[in-house]
């Protein structure tokens, strides 16, 4: 199924793969069509992009497309384009070709079945990325420094994240990077038919609805502090689109509005008393650890064993940070674990 889904993005067009047109997260939504993207015109170059370090601009559409930082390349894949150089998936399900299994697909649909990944989990290969001979970097979402920014942008105009590094959502990222491809309308008509995928779908979950999530990190060795993802991290504004509203005692535990995460003391656990459902990165041991922690256990998704676990392994744990491409491809995995955990609360 998922690959059907993806073999028919892609064999047809992009914009035959979702039907009609909605919104399931609208705060969401506006970020992206609000951001900080100013072109001089919608669909003639050149075409100026304001970020984070300044300002690129794009003189005429460009053809080598190099792709950097995380699942940027979906949205070139997405829009029937093959990059001539991605960065390497660094977590979850990686397929031989060192990429997430929906990006191989796509670039098998599009003919390329030996794409050139970098590996540049260590740092950025330079002589590799120049060697493509790239036309365009993009990646809007990408935790780069002025530094590495100025380096890259010597081999060819960079499109970085626009704002705070690592906080470019699904929608941003897409807008952003299909803009400095001359396609930005075609990257809004894909925005749109995901919020539709998204809504049809989540329109069969009816025990979702009405309940607060919040997305944690939590070491099994060492429970004496643990992590909450806010929504300016896009695993935690995910579970917002799936209608999960993330838990006001979270929020308050934010110390600026440019937060991506609140640390949170085991002491102060009672806090968070309307956490529906937890996910969490681990497996079953830490459930138990959880259920058998006198603190911890006071959660109510813990008590009532509304915890998602999520295996670092899979191709789950990397599309909980979601893309164009993975959407399609893990959504329903994803609503059907949360789910399980919102059915859980239900029976108690």
């Amino acid at each position: 199924m998922k690959k059907r889904l993806l073999t028919l993005l892609l064999a047809t067009t992009i914009l035959t793969l979702f039907v009609g047109c909605g919104s399931t997260a609208q705060d969401s939504k506006e970020s992206a069509t609000t951001s900080t993207i100013e072109t001089e015109t919608d669909s003639q170059f050149p075409i100026t992009i304001k970020h984070a370090f300044g300002e690129t601009v794009i003189e005429s559409k460009p053809e080598r497309i190099v792709n950097l930082g995380w699942a940027n390349q979906d949205t070139t894949l997405a829009l029937g384009v093959v990059p001539v150089g991605v960065s390497a998936a660094n977590y979850g399900l990686m397929t031989e070709n060192r990429l997430h299994p929906w990006s191989d697909d796509a670039f098998k649909a599009l003919g390329e079945s030996k794409p050139n990944v970098f590996n540049d989990e260590t740092g950025w290969d330079y002589e590799a990325i120049a060697a493509s001979e790239p036309d365009i970097i993009i990646a809007s979402y990408s935790g780069f420094t002025e530094e590495e920014y100025n380096l890259l942008s010597e081999i060819a105009p960079v499109v970085p994240f626009l704002e705070v590094a690592w906080k470019t959502n699904w929608r941003q990222q897409t807008i952003t990077n299909a803009t400095a491809m001359g396609m930005k309308e075609e990257g809004e008509q894909l925005v749109e038919k995901t919020d539709t995928l998204i809504a049809d779908k989540l329109a069969e979950y009816p025990a979702l609805e009405g309940k607060t999530a919040g997305y944690f990190w939590i070491s099994q060795d060492d429970m004496s502090t643990f992590y909450a993802y806010l929504p300016n991290d896009p695993r935690a504004s995910y579970l917002n689109d799936l209608g999960l509203a993330t838990p006001d005692s979270i929020l308050s535990l934010a110390e600026t509005s440019e937060d991506f995460s609140v640390t949170i003391s085991r002491e102060n656990t009672d806090l968070l008393n309307d956490v529906d459902i937890m996910v969490v990165y681990g497996d079953e041991g830490l459930l138990e650890a959880l259920q058998a922690d006198p603190l911890m256990s006071q959660i109510p998704a813990v008590k009532n064993g509304a915890v998602v676990l999520i295996d670092q392994t899979t191709a789950l744990a990397a599309a909980t940070t979601p893309s164009i491409l993975s959407i399609p491809y893990a959504l329903e995995d994803y609503l059907n674990v949360l789910n399980e955990a919102a059915n859980k609360i239900e029976a108690k």
